[in-house]
């Protein structure tokens, strides 16, 4: 009887430690979140760099869902997705299950590369049927990728989520980096390489305020010297999410003759 009692009386601390737990993991989740959606201006004052037209993916709504179901899917040449309406969405809210159009969305993933696709704004068409040329129109809306789930052989697309980007929304998106200057750069030019230590930068704002790439002007550094992320020259109202502004995103290596030039 004793034990029993010692045993529950151990489940009961556990259970209160974890509701401690959790509850101070939800209030910090809460006020982090208050903290960026306070540090992002209103959307009249700052630019829009995102073009006015864009991109169009072509999907049809699907009910049945499971492994076998979305292989089936692949075999008849549509790709299974979802699209949600917040960044948490794909974990059971606020989702909507669809089927993509494999055609254009591999022929825009060809074209832009997996990194700069996921920065991009498209308009996702919702129709009857996933193929453009049949069915009727149902909604259109705005979207950002979220995940695209890649075949490690075939390169073949599995899945892919995307999430929903109304102009009121906050969300975070990786940027990649363009590197710009590098044929006039003085560290390479004496000798030195191009150290690339990020290719992309992830940011936290507003769906209109997200370029499709970020510069990095080389042009003037010294072999030793660095570009910081704080140094990247990005639109006002993007915030740095989940990283350090001063973590480098490149640095100009010298060897040692070219280190013995810059001193001389």
């Amino acid at each position: 009887m004793r034990a029993l009692w010692r045993s529950q009386g151990r489940r009961e601390c556990i259970a209160r430690r974890w509701a401690a737990i959790t509850r101070w993991y939800s209030e910090s989740t809460a006020a982090l979140a208050a903290e960026e959606e306070s540090a992002a201006p209103p959307l009249a004052k700052v630019p829009v760099p995102q073009e006015a037209v864009l991109d169009v993916l072509y999907a049809a709504p699907r009910v049945e869902s499971g492994t076998r179901a979305c292989m089936k899917m692949r075999n008849k040449g549509i790709i299974p997705g979802i699209v949600c309406s917040q960044e948490d969405g794909h974990q059971g809210g606020h989702k909507q299950l669809l089927v993509l159009n494999s055609n254009k969305l591999n022929l825009l993933l060809k074209k832009f590369g997996q990194s700069f696709f996921m920065s991009r704004l498209y308009t996702l068409e919702l129709r009857t049927e996933p193929d453009p040329k049949e069915g009727e129109l149902i909604s259109r809306e705005r979207v950002l990728p979220r995940l695209i789930h890649v075949h490690a052989v075939s390169d073949k697309v599995l899945n892919a989520t995307f999430i929903r980007a109304p102009p009121h929304a906050r969300l975070r998106v990786d940027i990649p980096l363009v590197f710009i200057g590098a044929d006039v750069c003085p560290g390479i030019r004496k000798g030195g390489y191009l150290n690339t230590i990020r290719r992309t930068v992830q940011y936290y704002g507003a769906p209109d305020l997200i370029p499709k790439y970020i510069e990095v002007d080389l042009s003037n550094l010294e072999a030793g010297q660095s570009v910081r992320i704080k140094d990247l020259n990005v639109t006002p109202g993007l915030v740095v999410y989940a990283m350090d502004p001063r973590w480098p995103v490149c640095k100009i290596v010298g060897t040692r003759a070219t280190r013995v030039a810059t001193a001389s």
